[in-house]
Order: structure tokens, then C-alpha cells, then sequence
């Protein structure tokens, strides 16, 4: 997965994750956009809502990163998307493992 997952802000906060997730697919699939297969979408919620989508290809992840002025349209209103590729964090109980293992 590594390098083919990106982070998107500037969700829609009103809309239900499940419809968010759905019209976010639709976007990144579209070639015009970028986009190709998709493999997973993710919808975080919290008070800085943002998704992760992980594409079958690195190169897809690559277009997407590199495409500019990302727009979800949702019923009439635009929604000025912010993309940004994904480092997965690891939590201290996994650093902490991976401490023990070294020599």
C-alpha cells in the first residue's frame, strides 16, 4: 500500500460519511480527474474530516498528487478538495515493538 494511498481534506461535514465515500469514488475513478481503480475509500470523521484512498496502481496515486484545484460537486455545491499524499503513522505500541526486535 505504501505510496498508493492519499489523504483528502476539505470534506463536506454535513453529508454522511457512507455519501461522502460514494461521490469521492466517483470523482477519483474518472480518468479526466486523474484518477483509475480505486482500492479502498475511508472516511475519518472528527473535527478535521478527511478520507483515505488507497488506488490499485502507484501511478494513479502519483496523477492524482500531481493534478491540481481537486472539486467534489455534491448537489449543486463545490467543494474545493485538498490532496496530499499518506504516511501511515505508526502508535507508539508499534515503535515500541519494533525497538524490541532490532538488535
Amino acid at each position: 500500500m505504501a505510496g498508493r494511498t492519499v489523504r483528502v481534506g476539505g470534506l463536506p461535514a454535513e453529508l454522511p460519511p457512507d455519501r461522502v465515500a460514494d461521490k469521492l469514488t466517483i470523482h477519483f475513478l474518472r480518468s479526466r480527474n486523474g484518477g483509475g481503480e480505486i482500492a479502498d475509500v475511508q472516511v475519518l470523521g472528527g473535527s478535521q474530516a478527511c478520507a483515505l484512498i488507497t488506488f490499485e496502481a502507484l501511478e494513479v496515486a502519483q496523477r492524482i498528487l500531481k493534478a491540481k484545484n481537486h472539486v467534489l460537486s455534491i448537489g449543486g455545491k463545490k467543494y474545493p478538495l485538498e490532496v496530499t499524499s499518506h504516511v501511515a503513522e505508526l502508535s507508539p505500541d508499534e515503535v515500541a515493538r519494533s525497538r524490541r526486535l532490532l538488535p
